[in-house]
């Protein structure tokens, strides 16, 4: 049974900063025009701002990892609350950025403040990205490196509790392992967090109507979801919103933003999943704010909404 708890956060401050980010980045000059390879391999070497994205939260002890996978070796960034030693949750983060780019260095304030205010271990994983590895490169890693973090718990100071959580694409990512984890009948995380998430490919909806391009585009016919997705029919771990049921999946906090074409991708996942749930939604804020937490404040309330919530939780 559907138990979905729905919080709006109005704020005029929220909605002025976003107004003012958007206006800035609409300002910003236009560099030289590149085909869409070359632009994301630029794109890909751009260090974040920390004028715009912050920094790693203080209260957490970060280092980095190698993950070890069959036929393969992933980077990932571990953040330990300094306030304790004792075994805690380890939740597993997945960035955003289409699929196709992405790092786990962009996210930084959002991952170390959630260790910190969750007191949680927060395992930030750099997946596979297209186009050099399309689906199910990602969502092998997601899947393989949950089963990793089961396995190497004590190593990571866990207490054998998991959840799994990540922003746009990696919220997809996160759901769509929760999905192949109970299809195959293998341990399912404890919790799941998806921010802002996209959940499903070509989707006419309203806030697609209102909001495309409003700092995202999700139009149909694009690259990067070309480079991303396979022909022909979607497999539901692709596309989680098209799963014939969403029974049997771990409870769920999720976060949606108010002017954000994927804002209908949440509210329906909400709508639609089996179990506790809860659903935030930060009414006149953009997609991807967890990523500009020193200039939007909702960013930075999210992360300690986030951390809250784990705390409750587990």
């Amino acid at each position: 049974m559907n138990t979905l708890v729905a919080e709006s956060i109005d704020s005029l401050v929220f909605a002025g900063e976003t107004q003012a980010l958007l206006n800035r980045l609409a300002n910003e000059p236009a560099g030289p025009e590149l085909d869409p390879y070359e632009a994301l391999l630029k794109d890909r070497l751009e260090l974040p701002d920390p004028e715009l994205a912050g920094t790693v939260d203080p209260r957490t002890n970060p280092r980095d990892l190698r993950i070890d996978l069959p036929g393969r070796a992933l980077e990932a960034r571990v953040y330990q609350p300094v306030h304790t030693t004792r075994p805690a949750p380890v939740v597993l983060w997945l960035h955003g950025g289409g699929f196709i780019g992405g790092h786990l260095r962009d996210i930084e304030y959002a991952t170390s403040g959630i260790a910190a205010a969750g007191n949680v271990v927060v395992v930030s994983l750099n997946y596979r990205l297209a186009p050099e590895n399309p689906y199910p490169a990602g969502l092998d890693d997601a899947v393989e490196t949950l089963s990793w973090i089961r396995e190497h718990s004590v190593d990571l100071n866990g207490d054998g509790r998991i959840a799994v959580g990540g922003q746009s694409a990696g919220a997809a990512l996160a759901a769509g392992a929760c999905l192949v984890a109970r299809d195959n009948g293998s341990p399912l995380p404890d919790h799941q967090i998806l921010c802002y998430p996209s959940l499903d490919h070509d989707q006419d909806t309203e806030s697609y109507r209102l909001f495309n391009g409003t700092f995202l585009s999700i139009a149909p016919g694009r690259w990067s979801s070309a480079q991303y997705f396979p022909t022909g029919e979607l497999p539901a771990p692709a596309v989680p919103l098209r799963a014939e049921s969403l029974a049997g999946l771990p409870p769920a906090l999720i976060l949606a933003a108010g002017r954000d074409p994927l804002r209908d991708d949440a509210r329906r996942y909400a709508q639609r999943l089996d179990g506790p749930v809860r659903l935030v939604e930060y009414a006149d804020t953009m997609h991807a704010f967890l990523n500009f937490p020193a200039v939007l404040s909702a960013g930075r309330h999210a992360v300690e909404l986030i951390g809250a919530h784990l705390r409750e939780v587990f």
